[in-house]
């Protein structure tokens, strides 16, 4: 089973390959309308509450719940919100305040939508696995009962700055003229990542300039905004590409404009580019490791499960700098 990556998705961006047992689970229906059980029961019953099913990487990642869960002997049962705040705050409640959740492991498409709904779980003693930091859900500081999971974007951005000033020392004699790409305001991370690329590839590469920046989305316009940008810099001979669609956008501008591109260096890390790294068409991608995340989310959550007074964590999912050499 393979989760796909799917943009900045808080805690979630998706992009390495899920192999779990494929042992039973159970996906109730979205809206909690299971019948209600409590005691013992559900002690043994984890929600996961996904984004949306009709994204990929979330269906995907469902199913490695599951299939992980299922194997430990823990029923699950899978909410879908549709990116509806209002309809996962519903369904949430409806599973918490009854007693038929013992835990729950969610991804908020709000996190300030369900700042009430957390302090209700710790009255009830079911622990909760969140995407963010405590703050985001007006909280301060950790909390019993209660674990956060965030992307280290610092460590991410000081990543991806020293992968590109590596094979810009490699392969361009230290010297090159950059292509950044950033992300657009308000996307999560942006400005540790950033911040801390430049200072990664400056102490890394001294002699790579910066010539032109593009803010990247979606793959086909990050391609022609690339496109352009290359035509007002016609030396650019490598990229920051701070997603996979911005990194994917990057290649195909530089194709189609007949230009090699020694160097460029991403994050996310889904199978296409993970592909392109093998081809050697990106020098590195900082991949976050969902596989890993998956397991330690899962396993955190049903820790607390045992002793939900306990004073939960902050965690953060792996990541890993894949390369051609490195291999996958």
């Amino acid at each position: 089973m393979k989760l796909k990556k799917y943009g900045p998705v808080a805690a979630l961006t998706v992009g390495s390959l899920l192999a779990v047992t494929a042992c039973s689970g159970t996906t109730q229906p979205a809206d909690g309308t299971a019948t209600a059980g409590s005691g013992d029961s559900a002690k043994k019953t984890v929600v996961f509450s996904a984004l949306a099913l009709k994204i990929p990487a979330m269906k995907s990642l469902s199913e490695g719940v599951k299939a992980y869960g299922g194997g430990k002997g823990y029923e699950i049962l899978v909410q879908d919100p549709n990116l509806d705040p209002q309809k996962q705050l519903t369904d949430l409640k409806s599973v918490i305040e009854s007693g038929r959740a013992g835990g729950a492991w969610v991804i908020a498409v709000q996190p300030a939508a369900l700042s009430a709904l957390v302090k209700t779980a710790q009255e009830k003693k079911v622990p909760l696995v969140l995407n963010g930091v405590p703050e985001d859900y007006g909280l301060s500081g950790m909390q019993a009962g209660l674990t956060f999971a965030k992307i280290d974007y610092a460590a991410q951005g000081k990543a991806i700055g020293e992968s590109l000033g590596k094979c810009v020392n490699e392969k361009l004699g230290g010297k090159a003229k950059v292509v950044l790409t950033v992300s657009a305001p308000g996307t999560a991370g942006k400005e540790e990542v950033e911040k801390t690329q430049l200072e990664a590839l400056k102490a890394t590469a001294p002699g790579a300039e910066i010539v032109t920046e593009v803010t990247v989305g979606e793959r086909a316009k990050a391609q022609t905004d690339i496109g352009n940008a290359l035509q007002g810099n016609p030396d650019a001979n490598a990229v920051i590409g701070n997603n996979d669609e911005g990194a994917l956008g990057a290649v195909g501008a530089f194709a189609a404009a007949g230009k090699e591109l020694p160097c460029i260096t991403e994050t996310g890390g889904n199978d296409e580019v993970l592909q392109a790294v093998k081809d050697g068409k990106i020098y590195a991608s900082v991949a976050l490791q969902f596989e890993a995340d998956m397991v330690q989310s899962f396993d955190t959550l049903t820790a607390m499960m045992a002793d939900p007074t306990a004073l939960g964590k902050q965690i953060a999912t792996p990541q890993k700098v894949i390369t051609k050499e490195s291999g996958q």
